[in-house]
């Protein structure tokens, strides 16, 4: 069955099929010919996520591929995910107030454990105050409506309950010092939120948060932009990149590697935690 609209654990799981046989070493019309396909077309359809792939076959892959057993559990997870459909309940909730890209990201969100942030120009939204996420949103192009604006701003603060789960959502989040500059909403608004990333440091222990100072000059972020590492119980990291128009979901490894490169150097290179919330503090005093 032929579907023209992937849905994103559709891709990972043609991702995942499409590095094994290639670890294998075999062409696609070797791989076809090998699983009795009528050609090449078909897997290639699998690989790009266009076609459903039966639970039943994962098998005969797994076989033609020489698939290790450590790895066939974490493919079989990707399987059920990906043939299950599941949306989760904010994209049920709030359809009309996403778009697919942004569909996309939220269901990743959803299902992470872990996740690195690199910000450039504003807070990343599970971290936003209300007031701060109404001056962001408001400020765009894309929200016609005071409902649409209303609309978008309840979803990010509802989205931030990952964070807070049973099995919480991890993230490491590096800080550009124009992002705590910026007085999105006016002085209060950006105090307010301020305050609101020490109180995140210091309730929510698997939320850890550094600052990159200006007065440390060039470093691995300032031509990347803001982007998100996602990692996942099974399967392999997808990297969210967000220009003006839409968002870039990278998962080839080669692009990843060198995103998780540029996060690590971030993170060695950036203040450590204490020493980044006391250089918040020192912004909120200027505030004052």
């Amino acid at each position: 069955m032929v579907d023209a609209k992937p849905t994103l654990m559709r891709r990972r799981l043609g991702l995942a099929l499409r590095t094994l046989r290639q670890r294998a070493g075999l062409s696609l019309q070797e791989a076809s010919e090998r699983l009795g396909m009528s050609g090449p077309p078909v897997l290639s359809k699998i690989e790009n996520g266009k076609m459903r792939v039966p639970g039943a076959s994962l098998d005969q892959y797994f076989a033609i591929y020489d698939v290790p057993e450590s790895r066939k559990s974490e493919i079989r997870k990707l399987a059920s995910l990906a043939s299950s459909g599941r949306r989760g309940n904010l994209l049920n909730q709030y359809r009309d107030a996403i778009d697919d890209p942004f569909a996309d990201y939220l269901e990743l969100e959803e299902l992470a454990n872990h996740a690195d942030f690199y910000a450039s120009q504003l807070i990343p939204g599970l971290l936003q105050t209300e007031e701060y996420a109404h001056a962001v949103v408001s400020s765009g192009t894309r929200w016609r409506t005071k409902r649409e604006v209303s609309t978008f701003v309840e979803l990010r603060m509802r989205r931030q309950a990952v964070l807070r789960r049973e099995l919480p959502l991890s993230l490491w989040c590096v800080l550009d010092e124009a992002v705590l500059r910026r007085r999105v909403g006016g002085s209060e608004v950006l105090r307010a939120q301020l305050h609101h990333l020490l109180n995140v440091q210091d309730e929510v222990p698997h939320v850890q948060l550094q600052v990159m100072p200006f007065g440390l000059g060039a470093h691995a972020g300032v031509s990347a932009g803001s982007y998100t590492v996602f990692r996942f119980d099974s399967g392999d990291p997808v990297v969210v990149v967000e220009p003006l128009t839409t968002s870039l979901y990278l998962e080839e490894d080669a692009h990843v590697g060198q995103y998780e490169l540029a996060f690590n150097l971030l993170r060695a290179r950036a203040l450590g935690t204490d020493e980044s919330c006391a250089f918040i503090r020192k912004i909120i005093e200027e505030l004052s």
